[in-house]
């Protein structure tokens, strides 16, 4: 094992990142080949298959990572939820494991804040394990309720009976998404356990035992190639273009159109290696049989029910709510039924401190360095200010009866195009610029990198939400918004009107005659109506001829 240390050192040294992070990647790359024998074994062995995932995670922490004193903090955290969801009840339980869960993994983030370093520590395994173990306590709290009191995905995700600690540990230890995620929840784990996952899928052959349809290798090696190519372009070009520009003497020397597009260049790449990390462990999970989410329409497989990113709507959202929906989804999905339904009394909406409280949790998950609480904090500011942005600016995009909250796609017109391109922009210009502390951290480097930009985005988002709430600027758009709306349907009713006015008119003199399915009236076509005629006269002639009244010519 010290070759092997000595290996990864030296391949470290020379790509110029630490030893440790190569073998991270070598983990990932490793849930591949693991992953096809894990789908092989049975389903009806379940056993094995948990202390498979068991095995193969331990693996990872002790064999590659050396992680042995960070295993034992995994292990508490999973032990103290187990006993808190089996001897306990009522919302005092998830509420409980979540506040002892985030303040342990808030001392890993303390433990590496005072000691940095460039090497793999568990902070990182925690905090997907942090989403894991609060989403599995409230699960099992919705288990405990009537089902009628649930939503949707409440009732899909709810646990009515405690499962076994064997269970339990293999959703903790599901080797391909333990390290960085994607997070899961207890009935997704056991659903590929059992393979339920597939119920309505054929299997993969005709001679095939097994439900896993086909298309999962196909799909996950895609993920694996643009994985290895997002993480070699970062390695490549991830250097050059970063954040820490601000600091550098050449910076502000440049006229600030040139530091703005920079900026955008610079956010690009510095995502691209989420991109790959997330990409390949997507792969893995793919792997396991993970991930199937139906059929398309022309039949093939979807395998996209595991993905964390969806690339191509981070990079050309419309508006930020579609930009943030498609970045680190299944944190979103986590933050979204662990805290913002959790803190939203029943029967209300959410309001804006609910937001607020969401995303200062988001942070906190993230760890304690200043410039993650500058981004979050940030970030609030901005979801609320494109909320009334989609609220009072994209209805006069719109038809004026378009239903503000309808989940139909609105006709793609030309104004509406123009509205989504501008958007695309604009979301681009402000998450580039908010991402900044994200990547340095600390607070000095974050100030003086937004400095640099002129505080862009926040003049842009704070002035927006002053003007519209402060200065009455929502009222004044949402009575323009309403008027238009008001228009729009008196004339509809004035149309309306007219024509049942014109089809009154042409019944009375005789144009225009009942519907044979019910009221409705219709005008006969000239051509049909004679049809008719010829048709009757020849009738009438045929049945006097045989009564006799009618002559032979």
């Amino acid at each position: 094992m010290e070759a092997i240390d000595n290996f990864y050192d030296a391949a470290g040294a020379a790509a110029g990142v630490h030893g440790s992070q190569l073998k991270l990647l070598t983990c990932f790359v490793l849930s591949y080949p693991l992953g096809s024998v894990f789908v092989r074994i049975p389903k009806n062995q379940p056993a094995a298959k948990h202390l498979f995932s068991i095995g193969v995670t331990l693996f990872f922490l002790w064999g590659m990572l050396k992680l042995w004193i960070g295993s034992l903090n995994v292990f508490g955290s999973a032990l103290f939820t187990y006993f808190m969801a089996g001897n306990f009840r009522g919302r005092q339980m998830p509420w409980t494991v979540f506040g002892v869960v985030m303040g342990h993994l808030l001392i890993s983030h303390w433990i590496r804040y005072m000691w940095p370093s460039d090497a793999v520590e568990i902070s990182g395994p925690q905090m997907v394990l942090t989403m894991k173990l609060t989403t599995f306590a409230w699960n099992v709290y919705d288990g405990q309720q009537e089902i009628e009191s649930l939503d949707e995905s409440q009732k899909e995700t709810r646990i009515p009976k405690l499962p076994s600690l064997l269970e339990f540990f293999g959703y903790v230890f599901y080797f391909p998404a333990f390290l960085i995620g994607p997070s899961l929840t207890f009935s997704e784990y056991m659903a590929l356990i059992d393979e339920t996952l597939y119920k309505d899928a054929a299997p993969a052959s005709p001679n095939s035992r097994k439900r896993v349809p086909v298309g999962r290798k196909r799909v996950a090696y895609q993920k694996l190639a643009f994985g290895i190519s997002c993480i070699a372009f970062f390695a490549l070009y991830g250097g050059k273009f970063n954040y820490t520009v601000a600091a550098a003497d050449w910076w502000m020397t440049k006229p600030f159109w040139y530091r703005l597009l920079y900026t955008q260049i610079v956010g690009v790449v510095q995502r691209i290696r989420y991109y790959g990390a997330w990409s390949l462990t997507e792969g893995g999970c793919i792997f396991t049989g993970l991930g199937f989410n139906g059929f398309n329409k022309d039949g093939s497989t979807r395998w996209d029910k595991a993905a964390n990113i969806n690339v191509m709507n981070i990079e050309f959202a419309p508006n930020v709510k579609v930009l943030l929906d498609n970045w680190n989804i299944n944190t979103n999905t986590w933050l979204r039924n662990s805290v913002y339904k959790r803190l939203t009394p029943p029967g209300k909406k959410p309001g804006s401190l609910v937001t607020m409280y969401t995303f200062m949790t988001s942070a906190i998950w993230h760890g304690i360095y200043p410039g993650y609480y500058l981004t979050f904090f940030f970030g609030g500011l901005v979801s609320s200010a494109a909320r009334q942005v989609r609220t009072y600016i994209r209805p006069f995009f719109l038809p004026a009866l378009f239903p503000a909250k309808s989940k139909v796609l609105p006709p793609q017109t030309l104004a509406k195009r123009l509205y989504d391109v501008v958007g695309t922009i604009a979301c681009l210009l402000v998450i580039n610029y908010m991402a900044a502390p994200f990547m340095l951290l600390e607070l000095g480097p974050s100030i003086k990198n937004w400095n640099t930009l002129f505080w862009y985005g926040h003049v842009t988002v704070i002035v927006w939400l002053v003007w519209g709430q402060s200065l009455g600027g929502f009222r004044w758009l949402g009575k323009l918004v309403k008027a238009r709306a008001e228009k729009a349907a008196s004339k509809e009713a004035l149309k309306v009107h007219m024509e049942m006015e014109e089809r009154e008119n042409k019944l009375a003199s005789g144009m225009m005659t009942p519907s044979s399915s019910g009221g409705t009236l219709v005008v006969p076509p000239f051509d049909v109506a004679m049809k008719g005629m010829e048709e009757a006269g020849d009738a009438l002639k045929q049945g006097l001829a045989k009564g006799g009244h009618v002559k032979k010519a």
